[in-house]
């Protein structure tokens, strides 16, 4: 009596605390994978594996829906907790987005004018992203297209980021009734310089993989491309030379002659992630052949730093985002997921200003003057 619970040989216990109900494989979904292995040859590598975590909605630009944030939450607890694996890819299905960040269509029609709902949705949420730097696995973030709002949140708590140089990134927060609170405001800083990081989350500017290459924010960016058998770097972004009119631009957006000129060359080609699946299989091997426990030690080293702000910071941003969602997020999120109607995706910025400075009151009055009409 007493020793019942002393293991016999090879008998491990499992510590997972999900199985595979928060996963699926028809859009919306979060989808969980376990690969083998490889090494640099393509040869498997026995009883070893890599965890896939994959959102699956490319209708809409793989946005996560409530759901496939629990889908998240469980597959990186479910890739840490297994001895098997050597470390996580975290990506998204299609060549279109990784991730654009919350399902708008969700946020507008059922969390707007529900703050304890959106609260309560910014727990998972704030899970996720715990996920994601309590993982005892290092997480690669492929990014295999769009990576912006939440998407890039989620993007910069992982540890490296191997990108298609067709991915752009950004911040949407305040352009659609909200902050950037689900990470940026915490991570860029660290990224950036202070004027940079301040720029990135409030601009709302998209920037190309390159200049987030140029800028520090990611570890490598490869063509996608391939035009008669040969690599086209995007031909979007200006990437020839480094100073244009006294300038650094490298990885700026084309605009004009050079952007039109771009966009037909874009038409002659296809889309093939052979170099970008090689670039991260080449960081899960360098992984591989490390000590596991030093290498976790000095990834959750710097994963501290990232941490430090996020843990100050999460709980009363999640107070913040669900106050908010009686406020300026109804009519932002609104503005964007009825844009297919109106032809428009932002609110009249200027005449909700005016309104303001007037003492109008939030309210449905208010938010009708300056919400996009539908098209005649």
């Amino acid at each position: 009596m007493g020793l019942e619970w002393i293991p016999r040989d090879n008998e491990l216990k499992n510590h997972s605390l999900f199985g595979d109900e928060h996963f699926g494989k028809e859009a919306p979904c979060t989808i969980y994978e376990k690969r083998p292995l490889k090494d640099p040859d393509g040869r498997i590598v026995e009883d070893l594996y890599v965890s896939w975590i994959i959102l699956n909605n490319p209708a809409q630009y793989n946005s996560y829906t409530t759901e496939m944030v629990k889908g998240v939450i469980a597959g990186f607890q479910k890739a840490s907790s297994d001895r098997s694996v050597v470390a996580v890819v975290f990506t998204g299905v299609g060549d279109k987005a990784f991730c654009t960040g919350g399902n708008t269509v969700e946020y507008a029609y059922y969390y707007s004018k529900r703050p304890n709902e959106y609260g309560e949705y910014m727990d998972l949420f704030n899970a996720m992203v715990d996920g994601i730097l309590n993982c005892k696995k290092p997480v690669i973030c492929r990014v295999n297209g769009m990576r912006v709002a939440g998407g890039q949140e989620i993007g910069m708590a992982c540890d490296i980021s191997v990108s298609s140089d067709l991915a752009v990134f950004g911040q949407a927060g305040p352009k659609h009734g909200s902050a950037p609170d689900g990470g940026a405001t915490d991570f860029l800083p660290w990224y950036l310089s202070m004027e940079d990081a301040m720029w990135n989350c409030v601009s709302c500017e998209v920037w190309s993989a390159y200049k987030m290459k140029f800028k520090g924010l990611i570890s490598k960016v490869v063509p996608v491309l391939k035009k008669d058998g040969k690599w086209v770097r995007n031909p979007l972004v200006i990437t020839e030379d480094f100073i244009r009119d006294g300038e650094i631009v490298y990885g700026e957006n084309k605009t004009g002659e050079e952007l039109e000129k771009g966009k037909a060359l874009m038409k002659e080609c296809t889309v093939d992630f052979e170099l970008l699946d090689k670039a991260v299989d080449e960081v899960v091997w360098k992984f591989a052949n490390l000590f596991p426990q030093c290498l976790m030690k000095s990834i959750d080293g710097i994963r501290s730093k990232k941490r430090y702000f996020w843990d100050i910071l999460k709980v009363p941003n999640r107070y913040w985002l669900g106050a908010n969602m009686n406020y300026e997020a109804f009519p932002g999120f609104t503005a964007f997921s009825t844009r297919k109607i109106t032809g428009h995706d932002l609110v009249d910025f200027i005449k909700f200003r005016q309104l303001i400075a007037k003492g109008a009151l939030a309210d449905d009055t208010t938010w009708e003057e300056i919400l996009p009409k539908p098209k005649k």
